[in-house]
């Protein structure tokens, strides 16, 4: 390795492992020889761009993981168990009445809904209490909770009150787990900021009563001063927006990095009609060009709420949020190098970004005495790279080697197909 660079492995603590990007649940079942080969190839797509630990803050289906964890190469999998839902909240709102509840089984439940949710759920056993425990016993590591009010035609969703996130904290706190928020908007971080959630999962690119502020508002900056000053973890998580912009980027299918993470079967696949389904969802019927215009309001919020942040040096926390919805621009280990990319692009540092995804996730999801830095007694989850991260972002696409619990590999061997 000499006149190279050896740094520790990097940290994603935003995924989804049981998705499939691009594809609906309906077209997982539909093709299951392509999603079999999928999973196949997901833990060396992480490894390939460096991530030797993935964090799945919503376990949907635990034999995702036990899979993974079986691959004969893969990154260290920690989790947050079952996302903590509101009754007929999101995410469980995008499911029918009749199977969400089964979906999502850990639920908080609401007396004020007692009509809408099925009689054999008891009250008593869907407390905030309750549903943290689970999520210990199962050997979550942390709290995925949610501040959502919806979207497009559904913006009318239940939410927590201060009162019911109060004593999820309390269980939180009480079981060691680290709590974590979904929240993109302004309301949403606000009331997470209050009720001392020690992770924002999302950027902010929803300003509510400010969203035709030119400037950032004063308020918003209020909120992040308090968000700078209690080191609440922040994930900007910028590809949510962007993995949505590739349907819309005639060149995004041509770039050879696909086809390093995703079988090629898969990538064959996206070119189709049927793999394009999900740009009639992004596009809402609009052309192109005004589908793109409508992106371009909520990326300028987002890209001045993060130029502030790092101004301030907030604790950023890296996450590609991978898969954030049903999209082919969201893909393993390359969603993380593109994230990178955007967020150097909003303001932050290489120095920033390098400290994210490795001992800023490292401690904020109480991981530090095994990963995150270079020392002995850590786990050996290394990286050999031939320029510095701190110079230049093709460092994190100029991987020589990767070790995963002192395992040695080469990059180019994690490539799908080879």
């Amino acid at each position: 390795g000499k006149g190279y660079y050896l740094t520790p492995g990097l940290i994603d603590s935003h995924v989804h492992l049981f998705g499939v990007p691009g594809m609906s649940f309906d077209q997982v079942k539909g093709h299951k020889e392509i999603a079999r080969a999928y999973f196949r190839q997901l833990p060396r797509s992480y490894l390939y761009f460096g991530y030797t630990t993935v964090i799945d803050l919503a376990v949907s289906d635990r034999s995702v993981i036990d899979d993974f964890n079986k691959a004969p190469l893969h990154p260290d999998v920690v989790h947050c168990g079952e996302p903590l839902v509101y009754a007929n909240g999101y995410p469980m709102s995008w499911i029918a009445p009749a199977e969400r509840f089964q979906m999502f089984g850990n639920f908080i439940y609401d007396p004020a809904q007692a009509a809408a949710i099925p009689k054999q759920f008891r009250p008593e056993d869907h407390t905030p209490e309750a549903g943290v425990a689970r999520i210990a016993k199962g050997g979550g590591k942390c709290v995925k909770t949610h501040f959502e009010r919806g979207f497009g035609a559904n913006r009318n969703l239940p939410v927590m009150s201060d009162a019911v996130f109060a004593d999820v904290k309390s269980a939180a706190v009480k079981n060691g787990l680290v709590l974590v928020t979904h929240g993109n908007s302004f309301e949403a971080q606000s009331f997470a900021v209050k009720g001392h959630a020690d992770v924002l999962a999302h950027g902010m690119w929803h300003w509510g009563p400010h969203n035709a502020s030119k400037e950032l508002p004063a308020e918003i900056r209020a909120l992040l001063d308090q968000i700078v000053a209690r080191r609440t973890g922040y994930q900007p998580t910028m590809q949510v927006l962007y993995g949505m912009l590739a349907y819309l980027d005639p060149a995004y299918l041509n770039d050879p990095a696909v086809r390093k993470v995703v079988p090629a079967v898969l990538a064959d696949w996206f070119a189709t009609p049927e793999g394009k389904w999900f740009k009639e969802e992004v596009a809402e019927g609009e052309s192109d060009a005004d589908a793109l215009a409508g992106f371009e309001a909520p990326l300028r919020r987002q890209k001045q709420v993060l130029a502030y942040l790092a101004s301030k040096d907030a604790n950023f926390l890296f996450g590609s949020d991978t898969p954030s919805s049903p999209t082919y621009g969201n893909l393993p280990g390359l969603n993380g190098y593109m994230e990178m990319r955007r967020l150097h692009e909003a303001g932050l540092s290489l120095e920033q970004i390098f400290r994210a995804a490795t001992i800023n996730n490292a401690r904020s999801f109480k991981l530090d005495a095994r990963v995150g830095t270079i020392e002995k007694g850590k786990a050996a989850n290394l990286l050999l790279m031939k320029m510095s991260p701190l110079k230049d972002l093709a460092t994190y696409d100029s991987i020589v080697t990767v070790w995963v619990g002192g395992k040695t590999i080469g990059r180019d061997s994690l490539a799908a197909g080879n």
